[in-house]
């Protein structure tokens, strides 16, 4: 029943009026608000009865003729009208084009209900009500908004959008297991949570404290954020216990980041791995948590570290290489040692980069091979990866300050290996 009244040609006038009409409204309010502001005195083009009658017109002419000779007539009178508009408007020194704009959406309220699904309109006067509203919120991202976000944001649509559909989805290299589709959509996976984490990083917790620092910072890698939280243990001697805290909490963060890609890349692993990386990453997390509010820390302690953008062409390459490398070498090592080289395989590459090791594995093709043992590998992998950390928090932050996070990791990494050895076995 409420399908046939989608339907009713009676239902589409009504919507149209009413949307015409609050669109109105919106755009007043809109001018009212910048009139108090004092920064327009130019008369409106209408009231909102006038861009009801805007969106009614434009349903009328495009009902009667569908082949929208009236309705291109109609829009040809409405653009003469607005010309002679905006003519006077340049002339009072307002060039501002919103006005025009918003009625010529308006007009189109009628071809969009006609034509496509009412959600359609729905959507469409939404957009136009959100961007009306936006005008704070835009000012806020031109006042913070550093541009080469924009070259950012290009770097990332063209790894997704260009460089990806353009990858042929047949095996093209002897003895890989996978194809250039496959391995670009882990490039792409691993880049979009990296951009995730340098985003939130940067503009939502731009005031953020240590432990929100390794939280987010682990989205991107854990290992860097290790590094950096390290390096300040000596500068700042006062925050250890935070500190610590959070070298610990980016490992946390490090295990769901992969329980992630598993979710994108490959479902079907997440029987055997969800259980491991959910235990082992919530743990250390709340770990962390439960330990700073027993001290009595403060959580919002700044941290005031410039954020590195990570997604460079570069390394993205780079990373495809690595996945390449580590596609060869996990199938090199089954084939050669069996199940217990590709274990040996995984503690070594922890040492390295986690991430082009456990992607491999995610979209390499393993036939006769059993998803634990893989997903034993992967485990195991994030454990030598926790030993590193443990390394360079004792090598850069000195035995003293981080002799709690170097235990801390060193237990981490015990629980992994022994968890990923026991699945393996």
């Amino acid at each position: 029943m409420f399908d046939e009244l989608l339907d009713q040609i009676w239902f589409h006038f009504l919507l149209v009026v009413l949307f015409g009409f609050l669109t109105g409204l919106e755009l007043r309010e809109y001018l009212l608000s910048k009139a108090r502001e004092g920064r327009s005195a130019f008369p409106s083009a209408g009231s909102a009865r006038t861009y009801a009658y805007i969106a009614l017109l434009g349903f009328v002419l495009h009902l009667l003729d569908p082949g929208l000779h009236l309705y291109l007539g109609g829009l040809a009178g409405l653009l003469l009208f607005f010309a002679i508009y905006y003519y006077h408007k340049v002339g009072e020194g307002s060039p501002g084009l919103l006005q025009v704009l918003i009625a010529l959406i308006t007009y189109s309220y009628g071809p969009a209900i006609n034509l496509q699904p009412p959600w359609f309109l729905v959507l469409l006067f939404v957009a136009t009500v959100f961007i009306l509203n936006a005008r704070p919120l835009t000012h806020r991202i031109t006042e913070t908004l550093d541009r080469r976000e924009l070259l950012t944001l290009a770097k990332f649509l063209l790894l997704a959008a260009v460089i990806l559909p353009l990858m042929p989805d047949r095996p093209v290299i002897a003895h890989l297991s996978t194809t250039p589709y496959r391995i670009w959509v882990a490039v792409v996976a691993i880049s979009a949570i990296s951009y995730l984490g340098y985003l939130l990083q940067r503009y939502v917790f731009p005031q953020r404290g240590y432990l929100v620092t390794g939280l987010v910072g682990g989205l991107y890698s854990s290992t860097a954020v290790t590094v950096v939280l390290a390096r300040r243990l000596r500068s700042q001697p006062a925050d250890r216990a935070q500190i610590e805290m959070a070298i610990l909490a980016a490992s946390g963060t490090m295990y769901l980041r992969l329980l992630v890609l598993v979710l994108v890349l490959n479902p079907a692993f997440l029987d055997v791995t969800s259980t491991p990386f959910l235990i082992l990453g919530l743990g250390t997390i709340l770990y962390a948590l439960v330990r700073l509010r027993r001290q009595g820390e403060h959580l919002s302690q700044p941290m005031g570290e410039a954020v590195h953008n990570p997604l460079e062409l570069g390394t993205a390459f780079l990373f495809a290489a690595l996945f390449v490398l580590m596609l060869l070498l996990s199938q090199w090592a089954l084939h050669r040692f069996g199940t217990t080289g590709l274990e040996v395989l995984s503690f070594v590459v922890g040492f390295a980069d986690v991430d082009p090791f456990v992607l491999s594995l995610l979209k390499g093709s393993f036939t006769g091979v059993p998803r634990q043992e893989l997903a034993a590998a992967m485990v195991i992998a994030a454990g030598s990866n926790d030993l590193l950390k443990a390394v360079y928090a004792w090598l850069l932050g000195g035995w003293a300050a981080a002799a709690r996070a170097f235990w801390g990791l060193v237990v981490l990494a015990a629980v992994t290996l022994a968890y990923g050895l026991a699945m393996a076995w």
